[in-house]
């Protein structure tokens, strides 16, 4: 085995519980371990941490709702299962 095929297993793992979540946790760090060097990054920095809150909170708006409308699905599905 090389060194390269064992890093490509490393990085893989754990990627299938993943969601947008993950995703914007990861974009925040990144974003708050930038160091900005002139006055143009600390206000193009400041923009992107403001995009990143309201991303996150529609990511947060669409998963209630989703969870909402999963719900509204098994109630459905319920009480077609015992009408039959």
């Amino acid at each position: 085995m090389d060194a390269a095929s064992e890093w490509r297993k490393f990085l893989s793992e754990g990627s299938e519980d993943k969601n947008i979540f993950t995703y914007i946790q990861g974009l925040h760090e990144v974003i708050s371990n930038f160091k900005p060097r002139t006055i143009k990054e600390d206000r193009r920095l400041t923009l992107a941490k403001q995009h990143l809150r309201e991303v996150r909170r529609h990511a947060r708006k669409m998963h209630n709702e989703v969870m909402v409308l999963q719900e509204k699905l098994n109630i459905l599905e319920e009480s077609l299962t015992e009408g039959q």
